[in-house]
């Protein structure tokens, strides 16, 4: 089992920046890869960027890219979502997520991901 916790969700004005982690605890941190995901109100969830579990790959959707950093601090457990320029459309509620990759990392999938954390709620106003 792996427990996944976010915070660093919140308020804040278009343009402007936050700090997104998840802290992770149970089973080996690093030998997951790690996703984040969100789901605004009346939408299906989303893939919005994920990281391999030792740091060297990552991917975002299109429409974060530029504006988006995810990150892992392996010896803290912890994977990081730096979000700049922050549009309203941003809003929703983000969800960290930690992948086994038996056989193949599905980065994008939410459906590939083993454990999930409660989320944290962004909003954006414009």
């Amino acid at each position: 089992q792996v427990q996944l916790v976010e915070s660093g969700g919140g308020l804040v004005q278009a343009g402007g920046s936050l700090r997104l982690s998840c802290a992770a605890s149970g089973r080996t941190f690093s030998n997951y890869a790690m996703g984040w995901f969100r789901q605004a109100p009346g939408k299906e969830r989303e893939f919005v960027a994920a990281i391999s579990w030792r740091g060297s790959n990552t991917y975002y959707m299109d429409s974060v890219k530029g504006r988006f950093t995810i990150s892992r601090d392996n010896a803290k457990n912890t994977v990081y979502l730096q979000m700049n320029s922050l549009k309203p459309e941003d809003t929703a509620v983000y969800y960290c997520a930690a992948d086994q990759c038996r056989s193949y990392c599905y980065y994008d999938v939410s459906g590939a991901y083993d454990y999930w954390g409660q989320g944290t709620q962004v909003t954006v106003s414009s």
